[in-house]
């Protein structure tokens, strides 16, 4: 592996790994406040995709350490390294949480395929399959929304 190639996959995985802190933390604050008629089914909708997204942290993080780097260490880190928007307004409306949550998802799925690239150019072939299944859970998470607005 080439330092430079190294060096971009690592700093592409630490992206990553502070969009699925973000993204986690975004789809709980939507799960504890969404409200109205479809309370009960969002509700337990983001907590499955909170979950989902939580899972992969780990494995993100371990693919920085097994690559000899340091992950992110703070809140602050991940502030600074995401590309995941705050969203602090507790009173808003399902269906902005929902074109939201979506949005936030395209965006992962587009960095996703940009880390799969680092990873090829970079020789790290675990990365590059692991990336595949992170790509479709995101995925899965975009239709899955998307389709939730079609009745908003």
């Amino acid at each position: 592996m080439g330092d430079n190639a190294e060096k971009a996959l690592v700093d592409g995985l630490n992206g990553l790994l502070a969009d699925h802190l973000a993204l986690y933390m975004k789809t709980k604050n939507f799960h504890w406040h969404v409200k109205g008629p479809r309370f009960r089914d969002l509700h337990l909708l983001f907590d499955e995709q909170a979950q989902q997204i939580l899972a992969l942290v780990d494995v993100i993080a371990e693919r920085v350490r097994k690559n000899g780097a340091a992950t992110l260490t703070s809140i602050g880190a991940v502030a600074a390294k995401t590309c995941i928007a705050d969203d602090d307004d507790p009173a808003l409306d399902p269906g902005s949480m929902i074109g939201r949550l979506r949005d936030d998802n395209a965006g992962l799925v587009r960095t996703l395929k940009t880390v799969k690239a680092l990873a090829g150019e970079a020789g790290d072939n675990a990365t590059d399959g692991l990336i595949d299944d992170w790509t479709d859970q995101a995925e899965e998470r975009v239709w899955f929304l998307t389709a939730l607005l079609a009745d908003v």
